[in-house]
């Protein structure tokens, strides 16, 4: 046999056996858990889960998505602003049903396959080109809403300023 070939097969059999390699987990009679890699009197082997490992991305996706960013920053700058019209901020109203009708505007006025996304406290409610959504069974007490344009992906392209607002609802106990 080559003494070579002999050395390689050595070496590859060293460097694959930490990868195989078994951990063990012991308890002795005080209680004390110990673990090995080598397996002893009343061990139990553990199975261990694979490492996770993370890919970056490659520095040409990385550009693309600077494209994209920029893309949407020039997008919403046609945008001056985007604002509700109703409710007004710190307003409070009466709402036996819980529905609130929210009224956007923008300056200028939605470009085609733009919409307005109304978010409340933090969530998406709906989507809209005509300007107003209604939102169904909102909860007594207050709350704040936010207003923003979304191009054709839903990304958001402009922001207006948020308001909050104070429904009042009947209640059965009181």
């Amino acid at each position: 046999m080559n003494p070579r070939l002999g050395l390689i097969a050595g070496l590859l059999l060293l460097i694959a056996g930490p990868v195989a390699a078994e951990v063990y987990r012991n308890v002795d009679a005080q209680g004390n858990v110990t673990f090995s890699d080598e397996p002893s009197k009343g061990a139990q082997e553990v199975k261990v889960k694979p490492v996770t490992t993370i890919t970056l991305p490659k520095p040409q996706n990385v550009r693309e998505t600077d494209k994209l960013r920029e893309d949407v920053k020039r997008e919403g700058s046609i945008y001056e602003s985007v604002s509700f019209t109703y409710p007004e901020d710190d307003q409070a109203f009466n709402s036996g049903s819980g529905d609130v009708r929210f009224q956007m505007s923008s300056s200028p006025g939605l470009k085609t396959n733009h919409k307005y996304e109304v978010t409340l406290d933090g969530q998406p409610v709906g989507q809209s080109s005509s300007g107003s959504i209604t939102v169904r069974n909102v909860f007594r007490g207050t709350h704040e809403a936010g207003v923003y344009i979304v191009d054709t992906n839903g990304v958001q392209i402009k922001t207006g300023k948020p308001i909050r607002f104070t429904i009042h609802r009947p209640s059965i106990q009181n």
